[in-house]
C-alpha cells in the first residue's frame, strides 16, 4: 500500500499545484471573487491531504497496519469527496451539493485520528 498512497498523494500533489496555477491565472477574471476562494479552498485541502497521503505512505511502510491502510484509503476518498464538491460548487454546481462536503470533511478527520491511533499503537 505504500507505493499506492505515494504516488497517489505525488498525483493529487501535482494536479492541486496545477488547479491552483489554473485558479490563479485563468479563473481570476471568469469566477465571481466567492468562488474563486471557494476553488482556493478546493485547492488548498487537496494539496495538504496530498502531502498526508505521502505521510501516510511512509507510515504504512513504518507500521504496517490495517489501520494505516484504512487512513490512506479515508484520505483519498475525503479528498475526492470534500475537495471535489467544493470545486463543484465553484464552477456553480447546485448548493444542494455541498450537504455531501462534511462526508469529505469527516473522512479526513477519522483518516487524520487512525493515523495518529495507528502511530501511537505501533
Amino acid at each position: 500500500m505504500d507505493k499506492t498512497f505515494f504516488a497517489t498523494g505525488a498525483l493529487l500533489g501535482g494536479l492541486a499545484v496545477a488547479a491552483g496555477a489554473f485558479g490563479a491565472h485563468a479563473l481570476q477574471t471568469r469566477l465571481a471573487p466567492d468562488r474563486l476562494e471557494l476553488f482556493e479552498l478546493a485547492a488548498r485541502y487537496q494539496l495538504m491531504h496530498a502531502l498526508a497521503l505521502l505521510a501516510t505512505a511512509w507510515a504504512a511502510q513504518r507500521w504496517p497496519s490495517g489501520m494505516v491502510n484504512v487512513a490512506g484509503w479515508l484520505f483519498v476518498v475525503g479528498v475526492l469527496i470534500f475537495c471535489g464538491t467544493i470545486y463543484a460548487l465553484a464552477f456553480g454546481a447546485p448548493r444542494i451539493l455541498g450537504a455531501i462536503t462534511p462526508i469529505g470533511g469527516l473522512s479526513l478527520i477519522a483518516a487524520w485520528l487512525l493515523l495518529a491511533v495507528a502511530a501511537l499503537r505501533s
